[in-house]
């Protein structure tokens, strides 16, 4: 629940991008209220209520333009990060201290030369998990 309270103050009112399946992960597949949602899927068919559908790099690159770059958020999923990661100056991870089954991983910040920790959070529980809320910036 704390993920979810900083996820919503840090997004509220700014611009989110995504891809075609986080949108459907989020619930009821449906864009995030007070947010300019806009998501990346190369299906030139697909298009969503209350979002701006992109159907290219290009295309986001230029929609993006518009808006100032400290109000948009990478949210996923794992080739949007891939394709926008190099575009980024600010990360804010949180770090459960699990091992997963997962298909699809964020890159180790940590094991990039580029990327510094300039922000760690206490140690939080919620039942038996551990996290950390970590912000990294891009070294210029």
């Amino acid at each position: 629940p704390e993920d979810m309270k900083f996820f919503r103050d840090e997004t509220y009112g700014k611009v989110l991008v995504m891809g075609r399946k986080t949108l459907e992960a989020l619930p009821d597949g449906r864009p995030l209220d007070s947010r300019k949602n806009i998501v990346l899927s190369t299906d030139p068919d697909f298009k969503v209520k209350d979002a701006c559908i992109c159907h290219s790099m290009e295309e986001l690159q230029e929609e993006l333009k518009q808006y100032d770059t400290n109000d948009i958020y990478v949210i996923g999923g794992g080739k949007v990060y891939e394709e926008l990661l190099n575009q980024c100056d600010v990360a804010h991870i949180t770090k459960v201290d699990y091992k997963y089954q997962a298909d699809t991983y964020f890159p180790n910040l940590d094991k990039l030369d580029n990327w510094k920790m300039t922000m760690m959070s206490d140690e939080k529980t919620y039942f038996d998990l551990c996290y950390e809320f970590v912000k990294y910036e891009r070294m210029k």
